[in-house]
């Protein structure tokens, strides 16, 4: 059997399953703000240690200071995607995840202990930098370990993780939302990440990876691992010959012979030395993130994924469910609010669910234009919803729109972040990307409110207009990468340019 034909191997998402914990930590540090928020900084008795000798009750902070603590992770995000790219190039995408648990552990304990509001914020901070260094690293880990057939549910596990970690973090946050049990709730995400800080180390390594930097025989240990009890040579043929060239996958895999011999056995250094192989076809250096803007081809490849990295954060879903408690106020009570913003979070697992199953039957781009629509359209709902005082069609257009999100703007950016990134500039362009869509991400959050006050349900309007531009551009400029190779993709790239 061809490795090509293979699905789901078990180790293989045994990898992408442990890779994907990081995603779950990702997801709790957005969630456990979310219902224990208000004990955190505004209690009964401030900075009293009444409940406690060693820790205060909570940490008094204005409004203001409480929406920079909560979003103080986006800047860690930031830095962390910025400068993950060279991380994981010189690490290794199995190293990166490994030691990226840290920032999670030591964030997670130093807010479970802060004992005043500095403390708490630096613990974001340093919760915020796992979270950009694992969104880069986890995604394309899961982009390069994953067969061709299985690629996009692998992919969409990475949001599927980070919706659990969201949706668990406000479920238990519920009962710890009290003084002092708040603080265990910040905590707890140091569990997944000591779990991942030991699981991981029995996956293998990126194979993809380990081409790239001229460990061959590795890398095809690696891959006949991830697709035990099939035929690998095709497919490590392809993975060679796109990053390093036709002549060189040749020489390698040796698939112009009936069989390997010995000479092809030789470390790809000696076969150029020998001059079977040229120097132009060796190892191509790892791109900077200015030269990928330098290479026409990469331009494009890295304009693309800025522009969907982009359009993920300006769509407005962080928006949405930052007005999701004023609308549910509007219709509820205030402790019932609380109940529906879970119910909130519940619509998004169960569509990032719903994409699970969908996204290698329908494909990338069909899901992305559904979504796309799907925002548009919710959008401009919750606009005359808000005109009108139309409660009901407020609450249905808060879950249109996150159901819309979920199956296809939410996930899809971030597969397709590795897909149509040759591994050269992967680590490049997925940094720029990454801490692109950090900075949009705190960009919505600090400005968001302000033009919310000042236009009121007005300013869904914005978001309407961007989910139409989005539309526009996935149809004329994202491909179709469903059912091929990244190499493939990468040459697709080639010919249309």
């Amino acid at each position: 059997m061809e490795s090509l034909d293979l699905k789901m191997p078990k180790y293989m998402v045994y990898c992408v399953v442990v890779a994907c914990l990081g995603s779950f930590s990702n997801g709790w540090v957005i969630g456990s703000a979310n219902v224990p928020g208000e004990v955190t900084h505004a209690c009964e008795n401030g900075s009293a240690h009444v409940s406690s000798s060693a820790f205060p009750d909570c940490l008094p902070m204005a409004t203001g200071l409480w929406g920079f603590a909560v979003s103080a992770f986006c800047v860690g995000g930031l830095m962390g995607g910025l400068f993950g790219g060279s991380i994981q190039t010189k690490f290794g995408r199995k190293k990166t995840i490994i030691f990226n648990n840290l920032g999670w552990i030591l964030g997670g304990l130093l807010q479970g202990v802060a004992v005043n509001p500095a403390m708490f914020i630096v613990g974001r901070i340093l919760c915020g930098l796992s979270c950009g260094l694992g969104s880069l690293a986890t995604p394309t880990y899961v982009g390069e370990i994953s067969t061709i057939k299985a690629r996009g549910t692998m992919g969409t596990c990475n949001q599927f993780a980070i919706v659990i970690g969201i949706l668990l973090a406000s479920v238990i946050g519920l009962p710890l939302a009290s003084v002092p049990l708040w603080r265990i709730n910040y905590a707890l995400v140091a569990i997944p990440a000591i779990a991942q800080f030991f699981l991981m180390s029995g996956c293998v390594e990126s194979p993809r990876y380990l081409v790239s930097i001229n460990r061959i025989e590795e890398a095809k240990e690696s891959l006949q691992r991830l697709r035990p009890n099939t035929n690998i040579d095709k497919e490590f043929f392809g993975m060679v010959e796109g990053q390093l060239g036709t002549a060189a996958a040749r020489v390698i895999t040796g698939m112009d012979s009936a069989s390997l011999n010995k000479d092809d056995a030789k470390s790809f250094d000696d076969q150029i030395e020998d001059g079977v192989v040229t120097g132009e076809e060796g190892v191509r250096e790892s791109m900077n993130m200015i030269q990928i803007f330098k290479d026409p081809l990469i331009r494009r490849i890295a304009l693309t994924v800025l522009a969907l990295h982009v359009i993920q954060q300006l769509i407005g879903m962080n928006a949405v469910m930052y007005y999701s408690t004023t609308i549910f106020n509007m219709s509820f009570s205030a402790e019932m609010s609380k109940y529906m913003a879970i119910v909130t979070t519940v619509v998004n697992f169960a569509s990032t669910v719903l994409s699970l199953i969908l996204i290698d039957r329908m494909g990338r781009r069909p899901l992305l234009l559904i979504a796309e629509a799907g925002a548009c359209l919710f959008s401009v709902l919750l606009i005359i919803g808000y005109v009108y005082n139309l409660g009901a069609l407020l609450v249905v257009s808060v879950f249109g729109y996150v159901l819309s999100f979920a199956i296809g703007v939410g996930p899809i950016p971030w597969m397709l972040t590795s897909e149509v990134t040759p591994v050269y500039a992967s680590s490049a362009v997925g940094a720029i990307a990454t801490a692109m869509n950090w900075a949009m991400n705190f960009l919505i959050g600090q400005c968001f409110p302000i033009v919310f006050e000042g236009i009121k349900g007005y300013s869904f309007a914005i978001f309407a207009g961007v989910a139409a531009l989005a539309f526009a551009f996935t149809y004329l400029k994202v491909p179709e990468t469903k059912g091929r190779s990244l190499e493939d993709i990468v040459k697709g790239f080639e010919k249309s340019s």
